[in-house]
């Protein structure tokens, strides 16, 4: 499901410009949306999903332009989201939970709604703890039974705001390839701070800084803006002053620093391919702040 964003501009109360004439096109498959807190990812988001209202723009998902009356509703019966902060009753068990929400979303015919909850707590692996209260689920439990509500009326678009914040390495991991699987033949919007997550679940992507597009276009490229630019350094007096510094380790023969410069930080400095995150910081000091 292709999403056309055209002119996008929301300003808050007080004059708060969190997107700013913003146009992005996203196609169908796993896309990654990489910006700092604050970047206007969220507000986005909220307006792919219908829940808050655009200052200035359009947006067109699978044809529908969800700012208006008649498209909200089409693209929200073809939406699956996951929110930041996914509310929870904690005292119901993931079944009963999903049970609910499941009825909420229309899927009245009780045999096909329990037949479609217990098919999803098997694709999240949480089959073994369906009958167990929410309460007493870790953080990444409560993130697979977002995504098994986010799912239950097999939506063609699937979006999911800083899903693995919070979450240790193996739960991390987990949900990423939970997500690479179910992009298939629908579109999911990753939206996160995490450069690592885009890194190791999606070919494209977009930059929000500043509510501004700062880059669209394969993660290839994106490394490509850090080229010539990267350098380790390593010392045993003070870090390099000259650019940023991506990374402290201790050596034997001192500190070796990573640094991203568009100049040689050091008379030893050596150059480094470089990564994503190197690409992403490259391009951060490019953007006007």
């Amino acid at each position: 499901m292709r999403i056309d964003v055209t002119g996008l501009t929301k300003t808050y109360k007080g004059g708060v410009r969190a997107l700013d004439d913003l146009t992005l096109t996203i196609p169908t498959g796993m896309y990654g949306l990489l910006g700092a807190n604050g970047a206007g990812k969220t507000t986005l988001l909220r307006i792919l999903a219908g829940l808050l209202h655009p200052t200035e723009g359009r947006v067109v998902i699978g044809g529908h332009d969800v700012t208006t009356q008649e498209g909200k509703p089409a693209v929200q019966r073809k939406l699956g989201y996951l929110p930041q902060n996914l509310g929870v009753y904690p005292d119901l068990t993931a079944r009963a939970f999903l049970d609910y929400i499941a009825l909420l979303k229309g899927l009245h015919n009780r045999s096909g709604r329990r037949r479609r909850v217990t098919e999803l707590l098997e694709v999240v692996a949480l089959t073994d703890a369906a009958d167990r209260r929410l309460k007493g689920f870790s953080g990444g439990m409560l993130r697979r039974v977002g995504i098994a509500q986010a799912l239950l009326a097999d939506p063609e678009l699937l979006i999911v705001d800083e899903p693995t914040t919070g979450l240790d390495p193996e739960e991390r991991i987990r949900f990423r390839t939970l997500l690479s699987r179910l992009a298939g033949d629908r579109t999911v919007l990753l939206s996160t701070h995490i450069v690592d997550d885009v890194a190791q679940t999606c070919r494209t992507l977009a930059v929000l800084a500043n509510g501004r597009l700062a880059f669209q276009g394969s993660v290839t490229d994106l490394v490509s803006v850090a080229n010539g630019r990267v350098w380790t350094v390593t010392t045993n007096g003070p870090p390099p002053t000259e650019g940023r510094v991506v990374s402290a380790l201790p050596e034997a023969a001192g500190m070796r620093y990573r640094v991203v410069s568009r100049q040689s930080p050091d008379l030893s400095a050596k150059p480094a391919e470089p990564t994503l995150e190197d690409g992403y910081l490259a391009l951060m000091d490019q953007v006007p702040v």
